[in-house]
């Protein structure tokens, strides 16, 4: 799994949560009523500082990451989060990855 944050949306997160650089952005699954890549779920946010970072991205100051026990949702998918200016808020992009032999997962 890959993850990338645009500049953009680092921002936005800097300015929505009131971040300072060196806070953390954990993802994670959620229950939802909406979905993601899993119908139920989406990934939802928290502040705190990881435990057991399986996968991080530092981006504008600012520590994204996903724990161990929360990658089986991005299984064989990256991760790409930019800002949306027309909406004002950020999109998370997923994109299938290709394993040896061409297949997709």
């Amino acid at each position: 799994m890959n993850m990338e944050i645009s500049q953009a949306a680092a921002a936005w997160f800097k300015k929505e949560l009131d971040l300072k650089n060196g806070d953390y952005i954990r993802l994670f699954p959620r229950y939802s009523s909406g979905g993601g890549l899993h119908p139920g779920f989406s990934l939802g946010i928290g502040t705190e500082a990881p435990g057991r970072p399986a996968i991080q991205v530092e981006q504008d100051g600012i520590v994204f990451y996903m724990e161990e026990q929360d990658l089986w949702y991005m299984e064989g998918y990256g991760l790409t989060i930019v800002y949306s200016e027309a909406d004002d808020d950020i999109e998370y992009k997923y994109e299938a990855k290709s394993v040896p032999g061409g297949v997709q997962v």
